[in-house]
């Protein structure tokens, strides 16, 4: 992932939890995001000289975060951008997974096993459902596994003595 997509990331999250939570603190937001205050410090700045948030004291210490009009465009625009790359990443994943679970019945097999957990690996499942594939709940070398990696699905291929191991992949 590039510097800049998890730098729009991490305004959407933030953008998100401000509209929500004005009266949060960084600390909370460090918290949400997994990162330091001082990353928050420097994201909210970031937002605050784009025009998109405004901060007012609300006490000595404590201040209040309010979005713009133009930071509710941007939180709109990034949402949108968002959607769209989750929408892609999910038909991609169920075309390789329709492949691949083709090639498998295809082989002889009723029954894959899945590797990888997340949202891409719940796809896969689901789409050895809908392909009436079982699914192994334990990865079983005997058959073969449907992997997520990153943002990758792979077949693997059970090992034997007389077969070369046959990998497969789409992106």
């Amino acid at each position: 992932m590039s510097i800049l997509k998890i730098l729009e990331n991490h305004d959407l999250q933030i953008l998100n939890h401000l509209e929500d939570n004005p009266d949060t603190t960084q600390a909370d937001l460090a918290t949400q995001l997994g990162v330091a205050v001082g990353s928050v410090n420097w994201y909210i700045k970031r937002l605050i000289s784009k025009g998109y948030v405004k901060a007012t004291q609300m006490q000595r210490r404590r201040l209040r975060y309010l979005l713009t009009p133009q930071g509710v465009a941007e939180k709109t625009r990034l949402t949108k951008e968002f959607m769209q790359m989750s929408l892609h990443w999910y038909r991609v994943t169920r075309e390789a997974s329709k492949k691949f679970l083709d090639e498998v019945q295809q082989a002889g097999y009723d029954a894959v096993c899945i590797q990888g957990d997340g949202d891409l690996a719940e796809i896969v499942y689901l789409s050895c459902l809908e392909a009436q594939v079982k699914v192994k709940a334990e990865v079983d070398r005997a058959y073969p596994v449907l992997r997520t990696e990153g943002l990758k699905t792979v077949l693997d291929w059970p090992e034997t003595k007389s077969i070369v191991t046959k990998r497969g992949t789409c992106t």
